[in-house]
Parts: C-alpha cells; structure tokens; sequence
C-alpha cells in the first residue's frame, strides 16, 4: 500500500507491479509512476502527455 499523494488515500500496488507503471488513485484519479526504492516502490507524479489537436 502507497498513499496518494494528492488526497492521502491508499493505493493499492499490484504484487507484480515494476518500476514505470502507471498506477491511478481510486479517490482522486491521480496517476502516478512507481520509481524503485529501498522498501519497495515510491509514487511519483505520473508525467500526463495532452492530446495534441495539431494546432
């Protein structure tokens, strides 16, 4: 379990989750990435790439 980092809720980590998944609070929606740490996984803000309409 990670807390959101945006509404303290619990994340919930799938047991085979890797280092670059994308995981989204079931709160707020938050995405964010899992980075490797000692413990096991830190929550970093997911980098979110727009939807480019060409302009």
């Amino acid at each position: 379990m990670s807390k959101c980092e945006e509404c303290d809720a619990e994340i919930a980590l799938p047991s085979d989750a890797l280092e670059g998944e994308i995981v989204t609070c079931p709160e707020c929606g938050a995405s964010f990435e899992l980075a490797k740490s000692s413990e096991g996984f830190d929550l970093k803000p997911a980098q979110t790439v727009g939807e480019d309409w060409g302009q």
